[in-house]
Order: C-alpha cells, then sequence, then structure tokens
C-alpha cells in the first residue's frame, strides 16, 4: 500500500507540492542527511548489468553466481550499511553464498534452469521464505518470525534458481500503519533513503526494493502494491515496475493488506528484466482461488512481448488531468506524448481520474475490513509472537517508544474496529471500487483504446519522520489498484534530478500488450539515470 492523500481526503489527487519544496528539504521539519563520507564515487562492477548480461558473463566464464553474489553482498556492506547508508536492506540471507555455489554446480553440469539460473535477487521483507531469515513487515511486533515455508512466488523464484541475497525494507506494515507515516520507514529497519537524492523519500511500501535495484545491490527485485506500493516507488526511484493483474501472481504467504487488491510485481531496471522476472512469477496456486481465473491468460516468457516499434499503431489514452500543474512534471508528460505520437500511436485525451473521483473513500474502507480479516488469518497459523491485529495494537502500545516513536497506529485501530466480511458497509464499498473495471472498460472501449497512459506520480518529496508523506500529485495508481488490473511504470525523464515514470495501464490480463508499449517507448527513450547518491540538492 502506498499511502497517499486520497486516503486522507477521497478527492483524486491533486498538486500541492510548492517550488521550493520541489528545490530543497529545507521547509520538513526533520531532515534525513547522508553522512560526511566525501565525494562518493561509484565504480562498481556489475552497475547497470541486466539479467542478460549477467549471464552472459557466467557462460564466458567471467563471473560465477557465487562471484556475482559477492561483489552485490560487498556492495550492500558498502553503500547500504556504510556510506550513502541507503538502508534498503533490511536482512542479509546467512544463505546466499550456498545457494549461488549450488547454481554454479549445475550450470557445471551443463543444467541451466531458466534465465534466472544464479542471478542475484532481493524480495520485500513481507513475503515469507522458509529459511533462516525473518519475515516481519518492518514490524518489531514481528521480530523474531521465521516462515514455515516459502511463499508460493518465492518458491517459484527458487526453483527457477534465482539466489536470495537478502529481504527489503518497507513501509511498515505496507504502509497501512498510520495517515502521517514516512514512506520507507519501519519500526524494524528504520528509515530508507532514495539514492537518486539521499534526503529525498523512497516513496512506499515496496521502498526498499525500489532503491535497492536503481542502486545496483541486486539484479531485479520484487514488491507488493496495494495501491501504488510497486509503481510510486519505482518512479520515485527511477526504474521500471510492474502492477500484474490481481490474480497473475499468487498472495500465498505475503502478509496482505487486500484480497481484492493485493498482488507481487517485478521491480526492475529495464523492461526486459522485468518481463523475464514476471514470467518466472506467474502461475495457478492452489491455496489462492483467484489465480484459477489467470489459467490461459498468462506466458512463460514475457519477452516474447517485447518488439521493436512497439507503439506502432495503437490508439492510447492520456490522461488529461496530467496536462495542467507543476510545470516540470507537466514537460515530461508532454514530451512523452510527443514521443508516442513520433513512434506511430495515435493519441486520444481522456479524463479517467474524474469518472473515479468518488471511488476513493470507498477504497479505504475495503482495505480497513481485508487487512483485519487478512492479517488475523495470517498470523493465527504464523510462528509469531502476535496472533491477532488486536495483538499487535496491543504490542506497539506496551513498545510505544520503539514501536512508534514518530508516527502512531490509528489505521491500525480503524482497522480493528470494522466487522467481518458479511458486513453491509463492506460489501457496498467493494462494489463502488470495483466499478472502477467499469469505468476503465467503458473508457477504452469507447475510444477503442490498446493503452491509458499518465504521470505514475510526481517527484520525490522530502523525507519527514515527524509530519510524514507529504503530496507531489500526479498519483496515476488508484483506477488499476482498485479494479485488479496491470499497470506498468517506466522512466520518463527527471525534474530536478528527481526521476518521474510514465504509466501504461490496460484491462484484466493485458501485460503482453503494455510489455509491448512500454518496451517500446522505453527503447525510443533510454531516460533511465544511474543515481548519483546526492546528499541534498541544495547547493553545498
Amino acid at each position: 500500500m502506498n499511502r497517499r492523500n486520497f486516503i486522507r481526503n477521497t478527492s483524486v489527487v491533486s498538486l500541492s507540492a510548492t517550488a521550493l519544496a520541489a528545490a530543497s528539504c529545507t521547509t520538513t521539519t526533520t531532515k534525513i542527511t547522508a553522512p560526511e563520507t566525501g565525494t562518493f564515487t561509484d565504480d562498481f562492477a556489475l552497475n547497470e548489468l541486466t539479467i542478460s548480461d549477467l549471464q552472459q558473463k557466467m557462460k564466458a566464464g567471467e563471473y560465477t553466481s557465487a562471484s556475482l553474489t559477492k561483489l552485490y553482498l560487498d556492495r550492500i556492506q558498502a553503500i547500504d550499511k556504510q556510506g550513502p547508508k541507503l538502508n534498503s536492506v533490511i536482512e542479509v540471507n546467512p544463505d546466499a553464498m550456498n545457494i549461488a555455489q549450488a547454481m554454479d554446480t549445475e550450470r557445471k553440469a551443463g543444467k541451466i534452469r531458466g534465465p534466472l539460473h544464479g542471478i542475484p535477487i532481493l524480495v520485500k521483507d513481507n513475503i515469507d521464505t522458509g529459511d533462516n531469515m525473518m519475515t516481519t513487515a518492518g514490524s518489531l511486533a514481528l521480530e523474531g518470525h521465521k516462515a514455515a515455508k516459502d511463499a508460493f512466488v518465492m518458491a517459484r523464484l527458487r526453483e527457477a534458481g534465482a539466489v536470495l541475497l537478502g529481504k527489503t525494507n518497507l513501509s511498515e506494515w505496507a504502509n497501512f500503519r498510520s495517515t502521517r507515516s514516512s514512506s520507507g520507514w519501519s519500526s524494524r529497519g528504520g528509515q530508507t533513503r532514495n539514492p537518486v537524492v539521499l534526503d529525498r523519500s523512497p516513496c512506499g511500501s515496496s521502498s526498499g526494493s525500489g532503491a535497492a535495484v536503481a542502486a545496483n545491490l541486486c539484479a531485479v527485485a520484487v514488491g507488493t502494491e496495494t495501491d501504488g506500493s510497486v509503481i510510486a516507488p519505482s518512479s520515485f526511484c527511477g526504474i521500471v515496475g510492474i502492477k500484474p493483474t490481481v490474480g497473475l501472481v499468487s498472495r500465498t504467504g505475503i502478509i496482505p493488506i487486500s484480497k481484492t487488491q493485493d498482488t507481487a510485481g517485478p521491480m526492475a531496471r529495464t523492461v526486459t528484466d522485468a518481463a523475464i522476472l514476471l514470467g518466472v512469477m506467474t502461475g495457478v496456486d492452489p491455496a489462492d482461488a483467484v489465480t484459477a481465473e489467470s489459467t490461459g491468460k498468462t506466458a512463460n516468457d514475457y519477452t516474447s512481448f517485447l518488439t521493436a516499434g512497439g507503439l506502432k499503431g495503437k490508439r492510447i489514452g492520456v490522461e488529461k488531468s496530467f496536462l495542467t500543474g507543476h510545470q516540470g512534471v507537466v514537460g515530461l508528460y508532454k514530451q512523452a506524448i510527443e514521443i508516442l505520437k513520433k513512434q506511430g500511436a495515435t493519441i486520444v485525451e481522456v479524463d479517467l481520474m474524474k469518472a473515479l473521483e468518488s471511488v476513493g473513500g470507498a477504497e479505504f474502507t475495503v482495505l480497513q475490513f481485508e487487512f483485519k480479516d487478512g492479517l488475523n488469518r495470517y498470523l493465527a497459523t504464523a510462528n509469531a509472537g502476535v496472533k491477532s491485529l488486536a495483538d499487535v495494537i496491543a504490542f506497539n502500545q506496551n513498545n510505544a517508544d520503539k514501536a512508534m516513536p514518530y508516527f502512531k497506529q490509528e489505521t491500525l485501530e480503524s482497522s480493528q474496529a470494522k466487522g467481518d466480511l458479511t458486513s453491509k458497509e463492506y460489501t457496498e464499498a467493494v462494489s463502488k471500487t470495483q466499478s472502477s473495471r467499469q469505468a476503465i472498460n467503458t473508457l477504452m472501449a469507447a475510444n477503442k483504446l490498446d493503452a491509458i497512459c499518465g504521470t505514475s506520480i510526481g517527484f520525490a518529496g522530502c523525507i519527514d519522520l515527524i509530519n510524514g508523506d507529504y503530496d507531489t500529485g500526479f498519483y496515476f495508481c488508484p483506477p488499476a489498484a482498485m479494479a485488479g488490473y496491470p499497470h506498468i511504470t517506466v522512466p520518463m525523464g527527471t525534474v530536478h534530478d528527481l526521476p518521474v515514470g510514465l504509466s501504461f495501464i490496460a484491462g484484466a490480463y493485458q501485460e503482453g500488450p503494455l510489455l509491448t508499449m512500454a518496451y517500446g517507448y522505453e527503447q525510443a527513450t533510454k531516460k533511465r539515470v544511474r543515481p548519483a547518491f546526492k546528499r541534498s540538492l541544495i547547493p553545498a
């Protein structure tokens, strides 16, 4: 869940950041700065290497999986735990080198499991790993909890030969704890920094995954999303993110918020790598009934959709409400629209956000009910000291100095106050949020569209642990999130060095066609910029 103003204010998110806030973090109460370590020189040997690059180097004997894993682990120690101190990795896997060596042994014997064989990855700390690492959703209430077995998606990754380097920090409880939380902060993991500018928010809740991928701490990472938690940090950190159709990827073994909106998704530096990871993550899981709906609608290899000239002949709706606002962000958006046209797409202005203005409040109601129900079910069988949402709330109250030093838990408490899923309040709210499907479907059919585009989210605001996140506008995540439809973000450029993403959304199980268009845009623009680890945007 990426907590944005639509939770506090049920109207569509609007631009509210000032020009001063865009240029500096002096307006915040608490400022995160990098330690005085002098100029940071980033000469990491694996910078920006893709999955294909790494596979070619292993095939050529230049690297082994073990040597790659050691390099990434050393980099985590050098810039995540020291130096810039990104704080994106909440726990390193003590078994990572053993896994890598096992993959090397298989490679020597002529066994290659697939494109992820021996590739070092990270996953978010709300995904069960049946190993020596904890699964805590960043909460001290779950500290010490070790899952009995892998989440379904984690098992898929292991079967594909991926090497799990560790787990990433996140906004605690996937940013569903407080209405004024700081994205990327958890009581167990502390505050994650944005590698682009260190005093800027990495956004949430998959903040650690986004920051780690952007900073080349891994090849690719897995995040999770309820509303914006893959897309927004990907946009803030300047990478590619995919929120799949709900049902494409199993949620079994993932600490939940919402059974109607939750999904895991790939986070990568290129569309190709995101497509590779997506293909591995998909699969029908008998323990997650909604995945049965994906039967016959998935692809084992989503890279088959990555073709040159992928925008030619496409009809794309562009969200017109984003044509006004901060001039830098609007300028990038207009440039992107012109590129879409030059690549052969027909552009149609649409107003999807206006059609969904009245739905936002219902979404928060749905999430409160489903969070209480889902978390109680998860904790009831987990190896954790807390067995219910009520237990979590009590733990936080009894350990407030450590668990709630900056902001409280009013979202946990309001969720606890809700009834069960037979409540009329819940069923009416679900019906209202899922009307977003009809809104998207009607708009696309009426205009004969292949996709709808919009600015993913504005530029990164400053980290402020006291007041929490603030809105920089252009938030395009709710429509696809509430509908359970796929959403892809690709780097669109920068404003004051801060990345901004371009989003592509469409109907259920349209990941393939969306990847075609996103790849076409990526290849025509190449807007991905390696982070500079700047301390601040304020001149020294």
